[in-house]
């Protein structure tokens, strides 16, 4: 007598510890989105304008106002310059802390102890580092004006706050020192990932530290790296806590107001434009989109899209001569 054995099927618990992140992505994050997508469509002032607001004839209008918003164009332009002048300098700085951890042949003493000291900025809260910095650059009284008064440099302080410039290098240092401990750790986990055998190959082969960062390295940490821009990018373009608390909501003449200030103040400070806030969180998320999407394309791994087209390719030969042999035996 025969006897079927059922195996257990463990797929249905997967689906139940699912659960919780589902319900909570679609309360919390899309039905927001999808909320804060049609108030930009429509005459919504307020919190009690959610009641009954109304649909505008032109449904672009409220898009068209904020495009055509001095202030918004130029917290558009902010929010790009500051990420640059932080992102490049961040990613640079991690990559050196990451080839320094990772290399195989000068171990350093003490690795744990350099890496809690260097990401420990990233777990103060981005309000508190923002108010700290406020203090350091103070007029007259602060830290920094004490040194430079105290070394000759100036004879009065000098008040950084009302200069754009500073405000801005600011603003763009305290974003990179909270961050390159973030990016180094996700780079070394990277790097970690990597088969030893090919370090080993290299080193077998005469290869040095410097190319085998450059040849070895950075080469299998593509996707990490693109991880690491991508990440970087949502995140500077939704910066908020550091130019709203540094410098009394973007200031000097709004030269650290940022997108996510701007949408900030047009909806809950002044007249609370919701409608013209929800366009603005729109137009702000189509351009992320638009900006991730070009750097998958860009940094696209090209050898396997080319080896996948070579294995389709192949495929569809091989069945052609299949179908093609069959016909012929048939006949």
């Amino acid at each position: 007598m025969k006897t079927k054995l059922k195996g257990v099927s463990y797929s249905k618990y997967g689906y139940l510890f699912s659960i919780p992140f589902v319900v909570a992505f679609l309360i919390f994050t899309l039905y927001p989105t999808i909320f804060t997508a049609i108030l930009g469509f429509t005459d919504c002032h307020g919190p009690t304008g959610l009641d009954n607001f109304k649909f505008l004839s032109e449904p672009f209008e409220n898009y068209k106002s904020v495009i055509n918003n001095e202030s918004f164009r130029k917290s558009l332009k902010n929010t790009v310059l500051i990420w640059i002048m932080n992102f490049v300098p961040q990613i640079s700085l991690a990559l050196l802390l990451t080839a320094w951890f990772t290399s195989h042949t000068n171990e350093i003493k003490g690795k744990g102890f350099f890496k809690v000291v260097f990401y420990m900025p990233n777990i103060i809260t981005a309000a508190t580092v923002a108010i700290l910095f406020r203090t350091f650059f103070a007029y007259p009284v602060g830290p920094i004006n004490d040194i430079l008064i105290s070394l000759g440099l100036r004879e009065k302080g000098y008040y950084f706050l009302v200069n754009p410039t500073a405000s801005r290098i600011i603003v763009a240092f305290i974003q990179f020192w909270i961050w390159y401990g973030n990016t180094m750790i996700v780079l070394v986990s990277g790097v970690l990932g990597i088969s030893p055998d090919i370090y080993e190959a290299a080193q077998i082969d005469g290869a040095n530290g410097v190319q085998t960062f450059f040849r070895i390295t950075i080469p299998n940490l593509k996707t990490v790296l693109l991880y690491t821009l991508v990440t970087s990018l949502v995140g500077g373009l939704n910066m908020f806590d550091i130019p709203y608390l540094f410098n009394n909501a973007g200031g000097p003449d709004g030269a650290t107001k940022t997108a996510a200030v701007f949408i900030y103040t047009q909806g809950f400070e002044g007249r609370y434009l919701y409608n013209k806030a929800s366009a603005a969180s729109m137009i702000v998320w189509v351009i992320i989109a638009i900006m991730s999407g070009v750097l998958f394309f860009i940094m696209r791994d090209k050898d396997q899209i080319k080896l996948e087209k070579e294995i389709k390719k192949a495929k569809k030969e091989a069945k052609r001569a299949t179908k093609g042999g069959v016909d012929q035996w048939q006949w």
